[in-house]
């Protein structure tokens, strides 16, 4: 199964759908991304992209809510917290401080930007 994801006003991403594979096969029976957003957008109109649970396209799998960057061609997850930045290669937002390396749990603490031990 394929996945689509109907992008909306400045690139957000409004839903995702599962498309049969066989929506996507060219006359040759070749897997075209073209065919897939054609299909959705005669089934539902709008604008469609197609995305992937392994990541295999587009970085990540779209979610409603995320943003279609079309420069990088990826599908880019809500900001997490003010201070964290884009990982350019990734396309996922990042912690000014790394996550310990340790067995325990820990949350993100946006007022002292730190990790937080998890019930501690």
């Amino acid at each position: 199964m394929a996945h689509f994801a109907e992008i909306g006003i400045d690139n957000i991403v409004l839903r995702v759908v599962v498309v049969n594979n066989n929506e996507l096969l060219d006359s040759d029976g070749v897997e075209q991304e073209s065919l897939g957003a054609e299909f959705c957008r005669n089934l539902f109109g709008g604008t469609w992209v197609q995305t992937s649970y392994n990541r295999t396209v587009r970085k990540n799998f779209a979610g409603q809510g995320h943003t279609y960057d079309s420069t990088r061609d990826a599908f880019i997850p809500p900001q997490t917290y003010p201070s964290w930045t884009l990982n350019e290669e990734t396309c996922n937002w990042e912690a000014p401080v790394a996550y310990p390396n340790d067995s325990n749990s820990y949350d993100w603490d946006e007022d002292t930007l730190s990790w937080v031990l998890r019930g501690g």
